[in-house]
């Protein structure tokens, strides 16, 4: 028997999706793909792990994107400078873990990305409502 509580809703302007990844498909493929399309602008993509993180973000660089991470083995002063790049535009990319998901305000992102499914349902709010603040439409998309 399971049963679950809801405390909080997601907000009625984020679209939310997921993307199946079948038996055989490459996972940094299919994200490849997506990030390549236009509306995919102000991208926040969200791992689990530190090192899951550190080396999705230089994948995503090795192949062309401009892309920089925000995890706990950085300093305070490269998270802030990563932070920094991602507000000002001088990448479009910001591969985090959940370190971003809660407290930081960072306008006009097109799309979160759960690359990797939070922990629980409190997560899942906390990342998606990176997207989608004030009057901006967002969409959340979670790879499964």
């Amino acid at each position: 028997v399971i049963i679950s509580v809801k405390t909080r809703e997601t907000a009625d302007n984020v679209d939310q999706d997921i993307i199946k990844v079948t038996y055989g498909q490459n996972k940094t493929e299919v994200l490849h793909d997506m990030l390549n399309k236009q509306e995919f602008e102000k991208v926040l993509i969200f791992g689990r792990t530190k090192m899951g993180v550190h080396r999705l973000s230089e994948d995503l660089q090795r192949r062309g994107f401009r892309a920089e991470s925000i995890h706990g083995d950085k300093t305070q002063y490269q998270r802030q400078r990563s932070l920094k790049s991602f507000k000002e535009g001088r990448v479009n990319i910001l591969v985090a873990t959940d370190v971003a998901a809660r407290g930081l305000d960072i306008p006009n992102v097109s799309h979160v990305i759960n690359y990797e499914a939070p922990d629980n349902y409190t997560d899942y709010v906390h990342r998606i409502g990176r997207t989608g603040r004030g009057n901006n439409i967002g969409k959340a998309l979670t790879f499964v």
